[in-house]
């Protein structure tokens, strides 16, 4: 098992930054590609992007590329989204996920999320 805790989310006017980060405890984290997701009132859940195990590759939807970036400490077994010029439609509640695969459809484990208001 993996326990994911997001935290890191706020209020921010736009233009601003944030950074979340995503905590892991459990098994081994390393081995684990992390993605990150978000859902906006009344929309599905959306993927933003996602980190390979060694922090050596990443992806990211053509709506955050550019200003989002997702990092990697497995020694502090914690995965970032560092978020920057943020826009009233980044509003979303952030989730972090685990999975054993690169690009996988599923992913095994997932935080709480954490609340991002970015007000215009």
């Amino acid at each position: 098992q993996v326990q994911l805790v997001e935290s890191g989310g706020g209020l921010v006017q736009a233009g601003g930054s944030l950074r979340l980060s995503c905590a892991a405890s459990g098994r081994t984290f390393s081995g684990y590609v992390v993605g990150w997701f978000r859902q906006a009132p009344g929309k599905e859940r959306e993927f933003v992007g996602t980190i390979n195990w060694s922090g050596t590759d990443t992806f990211y939807v053509d709506s955050v590329k550019g200003r989002f970036t997702i990092s990697r400490d497995n020694a502090k077994n914690t995965v970032y989204l560092q978020m920057n010029s943020l826009k009233p439609e980044d509003t979303a509640v952030y989730y972090c996920a685990a999975a054993r695969d690169w690009m996988a459809k599923e992913y095994e484990y997932w935080g709480q999320g954490t609340q991002v208001t970015v007000s215009s």
